[in-house]
């Protein structure tokens, strides 16, 4: 009785052997799936024009932004101040449209100390975006 169940053990797992061996040369041997990789076409779109130069001063606690716009869409700024200290209100300032070929200035402070100034830029044409209140 003991012989016949190794016997039958040792079938089983050469059976499982074998079967595994055929499926993994199956698996091996088919060819892969076509897959059509879209072909990427020339840009109907030009990339936009869009965004006025701007620089940046930081002195003191006074933080002004100088824009200039060299593209033919007119460009909607705004400061953003983050002071250092906790107890300082951040400020974000209002829209500030610089047309083509325009310049435009932007002014933003802190009691103190500032911490970074950015500005963002928004096509005119669109809605100004509300300002985020940060939490604190």
């Amino acid at each position: 009785m003991r012989a016949i169940r190794h016997g039958f053990g040792a079938f089983a797992s050469v059976a499982v052997l074998l079967t595994g061996i055929a499926v993994a040369a199956e698996v091996r041997a088919a060819p892969a799936p076509a897959e059509e990789v879209p072909v990427a076409g020339p840009a109907t779109e030009e990339p936009e024009n869009f965004g006025a130069s701007c620089r940046t001063e930081i002195q003191g606690s006074r933080v002004t932004a100088h824009c200039q716009n060299p593209y033919p869409r007119t460009d909607r700024i705004r400061l953003h101040v983050e002071c250092e200290r906790w107890w300082d209100v951040d400020s974000d300032s209002a829209p500030v449209d610089v047309g083509p070929a325009d310049y435009g200035k932007v002014t933003g402070r802190c009691w103190k100390e500032v911490r970074s100034a950015w500005i963002t830029h928004q096509p005119a044409d669109q809605a100004p975006e509300p300002a985020v209140p940060r939490g604190s």
